[in-house]
């Protein structure tokens, strides 16, 4: 297994404008986009909204930039993952630091919904709006309708992840301090990693992957701070820590599950279909704890609807569809580094953002995070490949 490495500017296709790879290029578009059922040579894009286009040949130069994300959406089928070197590094990188920054910048978002609107009623509506659109655009894009058996992988995965992982954690940040909530919540690469041979049949990590996750987790320690973490004076409330341990295992199991399970082959339909089951279930549950009594007109309400869009976009379309498609794709340790990386970039949008200073305790942790990753990643690719990945090299 070869790691992901960032590759020359024409390899990754950005050439000049109107050119497009030639088919002989491993990481061609063209030799990677599928037959639409017209018979036409139709690429998918990671931007569906952006990629309006009727036929390659319109608008040249938007589409020589759009069909860069092509790859990153390209149907694989739901029962066979694709193995890591199968999948073009560029789009890899360009994924996980897709997830990376959408995700890190969606915790200010999230503050300002969370001000002005009930936390699961916006975010069943925030998974309800982008769910729908995703679906019905790749309805009219040509996806075929999914069968029961899609429906109930959907259901399964969306249930896991989102009303059980998100939930959770919308629940418990009322009760919990919000250092020792990204402490238990930055566990899950802890969980996937140790649960990953269970679902994948692979190989047990290498030592230092294991090494890897836990300096990750250790940067985590740092960047909270001792001062959360020491002035508690058990004031913790357990229920909402079991949640939130509860959180991070129902989104590694959700995320494990979802490599195999029976998701229609293309990616952005599945994701849309698990936006949809898991809004759904957080905006029901928002109905059934009251929280329509709680919506009120006021100052904060516009600012948490132009969240709620960002939300939409950055974190579900963008980030979201990102994540699932790597979950297909990348090795479970390579993937799960985000949940290290996202508090780092956070931090950094709320100084720049926001005005919040970075300090010495900052940079030493995002210094012990960044060196988590590159062990990691350094380490993935020897002795990890799953047994099919074996017989498929």
């Amino acid at each position: 297994m070869h790691l992901p490495r960032w590759p020359s500017l024409r390899r990754m296709g950005l050439l000049p404008w109107g050119m497009r790879p030639r088919s002989g290029n491993p990481l061609s578009v063209s030799a990677l986009a599928h037959e639409a059922p017209s018979g036409r040579t139709e690429p998918f894009s990671l931007l569906p909204f952006l990629d309006r286009s009727p036929t390659p040949s319109d608008n040249p130069r938007i589409r020589s930039w759009i069909t860069g994300w092509d790859e990153m959406t390209t149907s694989v089928s739901a029962k066979e993952a694709v193995p890591l070197q199968q999948a073009p590094r560029w789009a890899i990188w360009a994924a996980l630091g897709s997830v990376y920054l959408a995700w890190g910048s969606t915790y200010l978002a999230i503050r300002f919904v969370v001000l002005g609107l009930p936390p699961f009623l916006s975010a069943g509506l925030r998974f309800l709006i982008a769910g729908g659109l995703l679906y019905a655009f790749r309805r009219l894009r040509g996806d075929g309708r999914p069968t029961r058996q899609h429906w109930r992988a959907a259901t399964f995965v969306g249930l896991l992840m989102l009303l059980g992982g998100n939930g959770c954690v919308v629940w418990a940040e009322q009760h919990v301090p919000s250092g020792v909530a990204a402490l238990l919540v930055a566990t899950s690469p802890v969980w996937m990693v140790l649960m990953d041979p269970l679902f994948r049949g692979s190989r047990r990590p290498h030592p230092l992957i294991l090494v890897g996750v836990l300096l990750g987790f250790a940067g985590t320690v740092v960047l909270v701070g001792p001062g959360q973490l020491l002035g508690l004076q058990g004031r913790v409330d357990p229920w909402g820590a079991l949640l939130l341990t509860l959180a991070a295992i129902f989104w590694s199991v959700g995320s494990l599950y979802s490599r195999k399970a029976a998701l229609p082959d293309s990616p952005l339909l599945g994701t849309s279909m698990e936006m949809l089951v898991g809004g759904l279930a957080l905006f029901l549950l928002g109905t059934c704890t009251g929280e329509w009594n709680r919506l009120a007109w006021g100052p904060e309400v516009p600012r948490a609807l132009g969240g709620m869009a960002y939300l939409i976009v950055f974190g579900s379309w963008i980030g979201f569809s990102a994540y699932t498609w790597l979950l297909r794709v990348a090795p479970t340790p390579f993937v799960s580094t985000y949940a290290y990386v996202n508090p780092l970039v956070a931090i950094v949008v709320g100084h720049f953002v926001g005005g919040e200073a970075l300090s010495g305790r900052v940079l030493l942790a995002a210094a012990m995070v960044l060196g988590a990753v590159a062990l990691i990643t350094a380490l993935q690719g020897r002795g990890q490949a799953t047994p099919r990945e074996e017989g498929a090299s």
